[in-house]
C-alpha cells in the first residue's frame, strides 16, 4: 500500500505534471485541452512567479494571480483567460482563485470564471438547466433546515423550480465523510459529490444552502472528475469554482429562475 502512494509522488506519476505548459505558450502544446494552458508547473514559488509575469502581475502581487494591475494587463490576459468549465479536467484541478478568477461584485454573477451581469448569469442558469438531460438540485443544511425566517418559504420555491423542470432533489444533509461508501440514492457528500454523480448520471447540477467551504470543495471535485456542469446559488458571495455562480441569492432571484425557466419552456 504504502509502495503504491508513493508512486502517485514520483516516477512516472509525477513526470506527467513536469512538462505541461506555462500559460502563454502556444496552444498547439495544450493537446487539445483548453484547460491544460493553466495546468503550468507550479510546484515551485519560482515557477508560479514565472507564471505571474508571464500575464502582467505586479511584483508586489506575484503570488496572487487574481491582482492584475491595469487594465490593460486585463486586456492581454483575456485571450487567455482561465475558464471554469465542465471537467474532468484532472486528479488536481487548480483552485479557480488561484488562477485569476475574482468573486463577483453586488449585482453581478459568473460564468465560466467571467464577471457578468447577475442577469445574464441567471439566464444562462435557466438555460443549461432547461437543455439538461438529468438536472439535479443538491439542497445543503442551510435550507433544508427551518432555522431561521424565510428559509421555508425559500425551500418550497426550490421544490416548485425543481417540480417545474422534472429535476431530482438529492440532499446534502450533513458533510461528514462517510466511508466506505455512501448511498448516492438518496444523498450527496463534499467530500465525494463524484460517486452521486455518476451513479445519477447527472449533467448539470445545481448547489443551493451549502456552506461556502464545503462547497468549494466539492465543486472543485466536480469539476476534476466528471463532465456534470455546476451551478451555484449563493447567498453570501458566490463561488469561483462553479461554472455559473450568483451572489446575494434570495427568494426573489429564486422566483426570477423559476419565470426564466419557464418563458424557455414555453419556446420549445
Amino acid at each position: 500500500m504504502k509502495a503504491t502512494v508513493r508512486s502517485l509522488f514520483s516516477g512516472g506519476g509525477r513526470s506527467r505534471w513536469r512538462n505541461r505548459p506555462i500559460l502563454g505558450q502556444a496552444e498547439s502544446a495544450s493537446r487539445g485541452n483548453p484547460q491544460s494552458l493553466h495546468q503550468a508547473d507550479a510546484g515551485t514559488f519560482d515557477s508560479r512567479v514565472r507564471m505571474g509575469k508571464d500575464i502582467g502581475i505586479s511584483e508586489a502581487s506575484e503570488a496572487h494571480p487574481r491582482h492584475i494591475k491595469s487594465a490593460e494587463s486585463e486586456a492581454f490576459l483575456e485571450p487567455h483567460r482561465y475558464k471554469v468549465v465542465s471537467g474532468p479536467e484532472g486528479f488536481l484541478p487548480p483552485a479557480a482563485a488561484s488562477m485569476g478568477v475574482a468573486l463577483p461584485e453586488q449585482g453581478e454573477g459568473l460564468i465560466e470564471g467571467a464577471r457578468v451581469p447577475a442577469a445574464s448569469a441567471l439566464e444562462e442558469a435557466a438555460t443549461r438547466l432547461v437543455n439538461a438531460k438529468h438536472p439535479t438540485f443538491f439542497p445543503g443544511p442551510l435550507i433544508l433546515w427551518n432555522w431561521k425566517d424565510g428559509i421555508a418559504e425559500k425551500a418550497q420555491a426550490l421544490k416548485d423550480l425543481a417540480d417545474t423542470l422534472g429535476a431530482k432533489i438529492i440532499p446534502m444533509p450533513d458533510y461528514r465523510p462517510k466511508y466506505p461508501m455512501i448511498n448516492p440514492e438518496i444523498e450527496v457528500n463534499p467530500n465525494h459529490p463524484n460517486l452521486t454523480i455518476w451513479h445519477n448520471k447527472i449533467d448539470v447540477c445545481v448547489f443551493i444552502g451549502v456552506h461556502c467551504h464545503y462547497a468549494n470543495m466539492a465543486l472543485k471535485i466536480i469539476r476534476g472528475g466528471t463532465d456534470c456542469c455546476t451551478i451555484a446559488l449563493c447567498a453570501e458571495a458566490g463561488h469561483e469554482d462553479a461554472v455559473i455562480s450568483l451572489r446575494d441569492f434570495a427568494l426573489a432571484d429564486l422566483h426570477a429562475l423559476t419565470a426564466a425557466v419557464n418563458r424557455l419552456k414555453a419556446r420549445g
